[in-house]
């Protein structure tokens, strides 16, 4: 008999918000944070927004320690599990009596930090180059800063899947508490915003070419999208075996009833693979949650605004449903967030926990019209008021991998 995994704290740093409560007012109320960026130069490229977290200070949220070793990624997560800690009712007392440990997952880590440490030893020669800046050169850097600033003395792991890096991580770390190798583990993901990932996403032509000053920006779903705004953040949960967190009295926010992966090898290049790896993934975390599709009663959609994408995307949800969505509730954050990458998924769960808890769920921001063959609810901007027991996280890749999350609502405190 596997144990049971709930949620019972949520840390956030996002472009909307540090908090999920403030997250999910921000999407309710409709504000978008993609506006033309400011933390560098977009001068020659074909996409001036992004969904940026404007005047971020790590001392904020981790006090006057030294931060000199960590870059804005592992900042974003010290801070994002500080957040959770607080939330959640863990002191530093009983961080010191139990081992936590921490599953972080993301798509480039600390990519910019990477970058100036080969430019200037290209350029000044490795001798020059900074020793402090090579030990964030690492996929795992963030992960490992922030277990050294919260003394973490558990499991710690990286999970590097795109996109869907930290959805990916939240299924790892809950696998981890069902097996009964650990009792509490923070998980989630993050990713920053830099020049080095926003030149090579416009490189690659994913990014939106839309004109920002009419409104017309990346819209989930929408007939007008033409590409993502990339975004950045930093989302950690609480994770713990339930009997463990009842017996020390913390609040439960909901449970991780099931999940479940798989993977288009095709990469998106062919239509009825990318639909069959993301409907399979639904199928596999209805199956692992004991959920019906009728049980399901809305949808966290990973859709971003990419032309073929969201088109898998919708496809692939009404087949995993056995076509039973069309009143099935909907929203897609990304369309006030842009595309936080590994921060994407922990951040569509924190909004989640958010609705089961006010029974709002956000609309999709200037949402007007959808292709025709879109069998989905997609009702536009305006919120909906909806009692939640069980919902559903999807996080897609561009890279075919494909992962959702049952969130419940939990049935005992």
């Amino acid at each position: 008999m596997r144990n049971r995994v709930v949620i019972t704290g949520a840390g956030v740093v996002s472009s909307l918000g540090d908090s999920s409560v403030s997250l999910q007012s921000s999407l309710c109320s409709g504000r978008s944070a993609i506006r033309p960026v400011e933390l560098f130069s977009t001068a020659g490229l074909g996409c001036p927004l992004g969904g940026e977290i404007s005047l971020f200070d790590a001392e904020k949220y981790l006090g006057r320690r030294n931060l000199r070793p960590l870059d804005r990624t592992s900042r974003l997560v010290s801070s994002a599990a500080q957040l959770a800690f607080e939330d959640s009712g863990w002191s530093e007392v009983m961080r010191s009596n139990e081992e936590v440990g921490l599953v972080l997952g993301t798509m480039f880590c600390s990519v910019h930090t990477i970058s100036e440490f080969d430019r200037r030893a290209v350029e000044a020669g490795p001798a020059y180059a900074s020793p402090m800046d090579f030990s964030n050169t690492v996929i795992n850097a963030a992960a490992g800063q922030t277990a050294i600033v919260h003394n973490l003395r558990g499991i710690n792991s990286t999970i590097s899947t795109g996109t869907t890096s930290g959805l990916q991580a939240i299924a790892y770390a809950t696998d981890v508490i069902r097996s009964g190798r650990a009792k509490a583990v923070l998980a989630g993901g993050a990713d920053e915003m830099c020049f080095e990932s926003f030149f090579g996403f416009d490189r690659a032509g994913l990014l939106c070419r839309s004109d920002h000053r009419a409104g017309d920006f990346p819209i989930p779903f929408d007939k007008r999208r033409n590409g993502f705004a990339l975004g950045e953040g930093a989302a950690l949960l609480m994770l713990e075996e339930a009997s463990f967190a009842h017996e020390r009295g913390a609040r439960l926010l909901a449970e991780i009833a099931g999940h479940g992966c798989s993977y288009d090898c095709l990469q998106g290049d062919d239509d009825g693979a990318a639909v069959a790896a993301i409907a399979l993934s639904i199928q596999r975390a209805l199956n692992d949650s004991f959920t019906l599709p009728h049980e399901i009663d809305c949808l966290s959609a990973s859709a971003n605004g990419s032309r073929l994408g969201d088109r898998h995307e919708a496809h692939g949800v009404f087949t995993g449903l056995n076509g039973q969505t069309h009143k099935l509730p909907i929203t897609a954050i990304k369309s006030m967030l842009g595309e936080t990458l590994g921060a994407s998924g922990p951040l569509q769960v924190a909004a989640m926990l958010e609705t089961m808890r006010d029974g709002v769920l956000p609309g999709i921001q200037c949402l007007q019209e959808v292709d025709d063959d879109f069998a989905l609810d997609l009702a536009g901007p305006d919120n909906k008021e909806i009692d939640v027991q069980a919902g559903l996280i999807n996080s897609v890749g561009i890279d075919g991998h494909c992962c959702s999350l049952v969130l419940a609502r939990c049935d005992v405190n």
